[in-house]
């Protein structure tokens, strides 16, 4: 998803590239059932949290089959193709690049390991520390040179860990593990498996959410609760910061590979999650219902109309006409089958911008003074075509408001803003923000007010897209980044050479030896 307009990422026309949402994990452990289909379904409901590829590993206890593309879970998976994943172990991954870019060669989860041991990973987060990663990697492979995944072109974070945890034969991958994690930087949500057992870790900040379900005969872990419930699973509790889990035919058993240091992302309530979903206890759409309420107790104003850009400016409208007493209403349709395409539009459409995504209701906005809520601007361009757009369809005024601070900073944690130097607020204050897109008012929700609407003590969040206070210290500035491993990996000459393994139909499939 898309945060900052409203608008899937998926429904983002040439050239209007956004900041992007991260990836979402899913695993199960649960014999007897047909784990390739929970795994799919699981991953249905968490597909807001990425869109450019997604794919699923099964075990049945002899060895791990790994089936992924590119495109939406739904393109993905056929019949035939979850017929062929069975088992009873399966991780899943719908991915948007944070680290890496949007290949095949990329797309998760990760296959790893040799006779001894094999790990499939599925990660979402971003580390900060890949250099010195990669670094331990070449190390301890023979002749210092890259091996597996990494050999075959994969420039991810994930596939450097997936490395790390395999490169001991003569220690198991939970031995492996719980060495490793530790070295981690960043932030990192991770679900994987070897042939026999499941495995689940946090980073020590827990900084993106992953949650524990109960199966009536398995386990399921996942990065909403609102994967659990698609699936039929109970919640249980939240993968607590600095845990490490493994599930197997023993149950479950848990460890701590770091002291916990909670820094839950503060977007996650804003935008990234599911409304349905629960974080920490508080519901998200509640959370966003509240920071409508707040928004209009800190930037009222006089109108008749309160509406949101669909979808994700939708609870915080609510919470506006709530608080403001001004009537809500649909002011915009969106185009629901306006999904991810291989056929570009036409220039002519292409200049059209969010027409193809939104169109005005008319005969509700003609007349009347607006307010529209969304949950933040980013670059502001598509908040100028709206405001154009619904200028043009008749509206008297139109006064924006936004349910969190201004976007100042980029996120390194697994969300890919726009630069520092792209980000509208960066260079000018609301008012010449405000001018830039064209409204006739402009208000964004203070700091205290989001996060008093989140129901975490701020000392509990991340909120560095907003403040620059990162929780955790960044490397030089060129290692960091999407393009980070593939920059290197050309500069010192060991560029990789994708090698796409054998298919079933147009379909990817890797197995272990």
């Amino acid at each position: 998803m898309r945060p900052g307009d409203g608008l899937l990422s998926h429904d983002l026309l040439p050239g209007e590239k956004g900041p992007q949402d991260e990836c979402g994990v899913f695993g199960v452990w649960a014999p007897g059932e047909d784990i390739a289909k929970l795994a799919y379904y699981g991953l249905y409901a968490l597909q807001h949290r990425g869109q450019e590829s997604a794919g699923i590993a099964t075990s049945d206890g002899h060895r791990i089959l790994v089936y992924k593309d590119m495109g939406l879970v739904s393109q993905v998976f056929d019949e035939r193709a979850l017929a062929s994943l069975r088992g009873h172990i399966a991780i899943g991954h719908c991915r948007y690049s944070t680290t890496g870019g949007s290949t095949w060669e990329n797309a998760q989860p990760t296959l790893g390991g040799h006779e001894d041991g094999t790990v499939a990973l599925a990660h979402n987060g971003n580390l900060i520390n890949s250099a010195e990663l990669r670094e331990m990697v070449c190390a301890q492979a023979d002749g210092g040179e890259l091996t597996g995944e990494l050999r075959r072109g994969n420039t991810t974070d994930t596939a450097l860990v997936t490395a790390l945890f395999t490169d001991s034969p003569d220690r198991t991958l939970e031995a492996r593990a719980l060495e490793v994690l530790p070295l981690l930087k960043g932030a990192f949500s991770f679900t994987f498996m070897d042939e026999h057992t499941l495995y689940a870790a946090r980073d020590r900040h827990g900084i993106r959410p992953l949650v524990l379900g109960r199966l009536e005969r398995g386990w399921v872990v996942a990065s909403e609760t609102a994967a659990l419930d698609i699936v039929g699973a109970s919640f249980i509790r939240e993968v607590e910061p600095g845990e490490f889990i493994a599930i197997d035919e023993d149950g479950l058993r848990s460890s701590r590979f770091a002291t916990a240091e909670p820094k839950g992302c503060v977007f996650e309530y804003v935008y990234l999650a599911r409304p349905d979903t629960t974080i920490n206890g508080r519901v998200v759409h509640e959370a966003r219902v509240a920071m409508g309420r707040q928004l209009a107790a800190e930037h009222p104003v006089e109108a008749d109309l309160v509406i949101p850009t669909p979808e994700s400016g939708t609870p915080a409208a609510i919470g506006y006409a709530q608080g403001s007493g001004i009537p809500y209403g649909q002011g915009l349709v969106k185009n629901a089958y306006v999904g991810r395409t291989f056929i570009q539009p036409s220039q002519t459409i292409r200049q059209l911008g969010i027409r193809l995504k939104l169109n005005p209701l008319r005969e509700v906005i003609r007349g009347k003074r607006l307010v529209v809520v969304d949950d933040s601007i980013v670059r502001g361009n598509t908040q100028r075509a709206l405001v154009r757009m619904l200028r043009e369809a008749g509206a008297a005024e139109v006064h924006v408001r936004i349910s969190s601070p201004p976007v100042t900073w980029p996120c390194f944690y697994g969300i890919d803003f726009a630069s520092r130097a792209e980000l509208i607020a960066t260079g000018l204050s609301v008012d010449e923000v405000c001018t830039s897109i064209g409204a006739d008012s402009l208000g964004y929700i203070s700091q205290d007010g989001m996060v008093e609407a989140t129901g975490q003590p701020l000392e509990r969040l991340c909120t560095a897209c907003f403040t620059g206070a990162y929780p955790i210290p960044l490397p030089d500035s060129q290692q960091l980044g999407k393009g980070a491993l593939e920059l290197q990996l050309t500069f010192e000459g060991e560029r990789p050479v994708p090698s796409r393994p054998p298919t079933v139909g147009h379909r990817a499939v890797q197995s272990t030896p």
